[in-house]
């Protein structure tokens, strides 16, 4: 497998903006903002569904750290924290990550999808995705 963020990690070739044992942020190539950042598990999982707990923990601790870097040196005053897993997502590198964009009042972007699924499930969604987590809809 030829995966371009296992390749960043494994030839140290990142634009690093933090580097831990379980989870590492990196600056893209192509910014959607200043700031933005790719938060990845220095591990390879394909995407949200076949990341460990524990990893997706560290993964997510290190999204909440740099979206507080991003509002106190960046003076933003929101990110987006945006993750695509698996294939009808749009998930563009089969390597689980969190893009981490910094945003502004009137920044001139978007990242709030324009329209509505054309796909249509029927009957009670809540209460047959809180039998599916073993759970009832009060938690």
């Amino acid at each position: 497998m030829d995966c371009i963020f296992c390749g960043l990690i494994r030839e140290d070739t990142g634009s690093w903006v933090a580097r831990g044992p379980v989870a590492c942020a990196f600056s893209p190539l192509d910014p959607l903002a200043p700031g933005h950042t790719l938060v990845v598990p220095t591990l390879h999982y394909a995407d949200v569904f076949d990341t460990p707990p524990a990893v997706l923990t560290e993964v997510t601790t290190l999204v909440q750290r740099v979206a507080e870097a991003a509002r106190n040196v960046l003076n933003a005053s929101g990110v987006n924290i945006l993750n695509a897993s698996g294939p009808g997502s749009e998930q563009s590198v089969p390597h689980l990550h969190f893009h981490v964009v910094p945003r502004w009042m009137n920044d001139g972007i978007s990242t709030w999808p324009a329209g509505r699924s054309v796909h249509h499930v029927t009957g009670d969604l809540g209460a047959r995705l809180a039998t599916a987590l073993g759970s009832g809809r009060d938690g």
